[in-house]
């Protein structure tokens, strides 16, 4: 007797055969280090409790991409294109501050600190550093801190004081050719913004056919905390505050001389 599998016939005597091969072959177990199960537990646990929805825009960062050469020499930083975002995430969570609140019990409680918690791709795994208090601090102070903050997690020299704290969650994944995507809240956050690649787009402006700079921006957050309406003036202040960077340089400036 014979069986038709896959298309192809095979005979009584050739199924044992496949079997035993199959009973063979093995899988390679890959033990999950302590921060990968500190993960999964998290990420879980969020998934499980937190009924989030999302919403995405996008952003024109063209002008705010030109003046990175000139923001540079006027501060004498690098600002990364992730300090814009971390700086800008900031001062709308300001605007909306029920963006770094939490549910607790019968009440939501609105944290004390606005702390911007971002993703680094380190060699240990996936880590998240903390901006303190980034909402009081000028563009030049949050892009030294972002660089310096970055570099330790990928040389595996943060403190647990420097990855302690976060009360809203930012992902960036740019740097990976990823157009747009949609984060997981962490706990004990509500908000995650995320942020897709800078694309160059051309569209049609005054009558006359231009090259843009767009960038996708998501967010993703608990609906027992921040409504829909909520968290798209939320997204909107993060879009006008990356359009209107000459609003924002003099901002920081004033920040930056006191």
């Amino acid at each position: 007797m014979s069986q038709l599998t896959h298309g192809t016939l095979l005979k009584d005597e050739n199924r044992s055969h496949l079997a035993d091969r199959g009973a063979k072959s093995k899988m390679h177990h890959i033990p999950l280090t302590r921060i990968q199960k500190l993960i999964c537990k998290r990420m879980l646990e969020s998934k499980l409790t937190k009924p989030c929805f999302y919403l995405e825009a996008k952003a024109d960062i063209t002008e705010l991409m030109a003046m990175r050469p000139k923001l540079r020499k006027a501060f004498g930083v690098r600002i990364t294109t992730n300090a814009f975002y971390i700086h800008a995430l900031a001062l709308a969570a300001q605007e909306y501050p029920l963006t770094v609140g939490r549910l607790d019990g019968d009440c939501i409680k609105i944290a004390e600190r606005l702390n911007v918690g971002f993703a680094v791709n380190a060699p240990q795994g996936l880590v998240v550093p903390v901006v303190k208090d980034a909402d009081k601090k000028s563009l030049p102070d949050v892009a030294r801190e972002e660089t310096l903050l970055t570099d330790k997690a990928r040389d595996n020299r943060l403190t647990l004081q420097e990855i302690e704290g976060e009360t809203i969650a930012l992902s960036n994944l740019g740097a990976y050719g990823i157009d747009s995507f949609i984060g997981i809240v962490p706990p004990p956050t509500s908000t995650i913004v995320a942020v897709g690649n800078v694309i160059h787009t051309v569209v049609p402006t005054d009558g006359k056919i231009t090259e843009r700079k767009i960038v996708s921006l998501s967010v993703a957050a608990d609906r027992r905390v921040v409504n829909e309406i909520y968290a798209a003036r939320f997204l909107g202040s993060i879009k006008e505050h990356l359009q209107n960077p000459q609003r924002e340089i003099q901002r920081s400036k004033m920040k930056y001389q006191n």
